[in-house]
């Protein structure tokens, strides 16, 4: 098997995001779960998505663990780097997205690269490189209020211009172009590379317009985007002989929800659990003083029920909060409590976990020890069940906090292996 794609993400949820679409366009995909050691070789597949907690990541580290990782994947092959970021475009006016892109681009001998966050299936889509969510603009879609990538400009251009290190102007394909098909793209790409323009946001409303671009754009060594894209490109890759989703293995018994997300659309799934009548945990950093003494009550509950830990509040608490801890001890206070309620968990014999927030997911997972994953099939686009290699498999779902319908937890729990 030939390694065609190899694919970082900035963190843990988007790369299972990206491997279920890789997998479901007909590539054999392995999830490789944080940067890997370089004397290790690489798993037999199409595709290998590894996983960074890098979106906000000290940029020195961000840059190590990413081209480490594009380094290992291209001895063993790979014909295309893919690099993964958030469909809301997470990120802050210092990066991590360019300066991470700009890297990649000299790893990989990229002139040009292009900028597509759409996921149309989920409500992102980009239309005069401006990101919208479902029909609001991306700062007016509750993004506005991340606790640490707060997002108050939906122009991608502006936003991406802002975080390169040369000052380089960012061009755009805009949808007039798009929608005439892969050859008007390539078209406007070489006119805009003509004119030095290496970086190009893409519009695209409709998953149609991510496959003209996939084809446009198959031949770069490196492309940036959500996983739209990257569907798009594997259909391409697997040239309709589309490989069947393995069966994750059984695992059964309780499972532990840990929800550090604090999305609109996170609230709203712990609130329609709660109205359901599942059980909800509430946790504040503020209020946390024993761990275990915390790790023992869930214990004492989840032997009975699948229980959901949520530290999820509504953007005035969520500033409270900071204003009283600081931004980054408050989120660090979350992670920290969470990966040690899975960890407890997992001393008790539980082994299935879902994850909500994609800096919970980073730490949750690195707390358990996983390192490979297979994909099974999807809970909700972009969101899959997926399992650890091994004779006890550990079933984890990891999962954006703006991506999934209302009953996503009570969806969670019916397909869970």
């Amino acid at each position: 098997m030939t390694l065609q794609t190899g694919a970082i993400a900035d963190d843990f949820t988007g790369a299972t995001d990206l491997a279920s679409m890789l997998t479901r366009g007909g590539l054999s995909t392995v999830l490789q779960l944080g940067a890997p050691d370089p004397t290790e070789p690489c798993p037999d597949a199409d595709a290998i998505v590894v996983a960074l907690k890098s979106r906000t990541a000290p940029l020195d580290e961000a840059l190590y663990d990413t081209l480490r990782s594009w380094h290992w994947m291209a001895a063993a092959g790979a014909r295309q780097c893919y690099f993964k970021y958030c469909s809301t475009f997470d990120s802050t006016p210092e990066g991590n997205i360019g300066p991470v892109a700009q890297a990649l681009m000299t790893a990989t001998g990229a002139a040009q690269t292009v900028y597509t966050p759409a996921l149309p299936e989920n409500g992102r889509t980009v239309y005069q490189g401006k990101l919208f969510v479902g029909n609001q603009l991306l700062s007016e879609s509750g993004m506005q209020n991340h606790p640490l990538t707060p997002m108050s400009d939906p122009d991608l251009t502006r936003v991406l211009a802002a975080q390169l290190s040369d000052g380089s102007t960012v061009g755009l394909v805009p949808w007039e172009i798009v929608q005439q098909g892969a050859a008007a793209i390539r078209a406007c790409l070489a006119a805009l590379a003509q004119d030095g323009i290496a970086h190009v946001i893409t519009d695209a409303l409709t998953q149609n317009d991510i496959d003209a671009l996939a084809e446009a754009v198959r031949d770069m060594p490196l492309v940036t985007g959500g996983s739209g894209l990257g569907l798009s490109l594997a259909r391409l890759l697997a040239q309709d002989s589309a490989v069947s989703i393995r069966p994750l293995p059984e695992v059964g018994g309780p499972t532990l929800m840990l929800s550090g997300s604090c999305s609109a659309a996170t609230n709203a799934q712990v609130t329609r659990w709660r109205a359901d009548g599942g059980t909800v945990l509430g946790i504040d950093p503020r209020q946390i003083v024993d761990r275990q003494e915390l790790a023992d009550n869930v214990m004492s509950q989840i032997a009975d029920t699948s229980l959901l830990v949520s530290s999820s509040q509504p953007p005035e608490t969520v500033r409270a909060i900071q204003d009283e801890l600081g931004a980054e001890r408050a989120a660090q206070i979350v992670e920290n409590t969470l990966a040690h309620l899975a960890t407890c968990a997992r001393q008790q014999g539980v082994r299935r976990f879902v994850v909500a927030g994609g800096e919970t997911s980073g730490a949750v997972v690195k707390a358990l020890g996983a390192e490979r994953l297979m994909v099974g099939e999807s809970i909700a686009p972009g969101v899959p069940w997926c399992a650890t290699l091994g004779s006890e498999p550990i079933a984890l779902a990891l999962k954006s906090g703006n991506f999934g319908t209302e009953t996503f937890f009570r969806d969670a729990l019916e397909t869970a292996p």
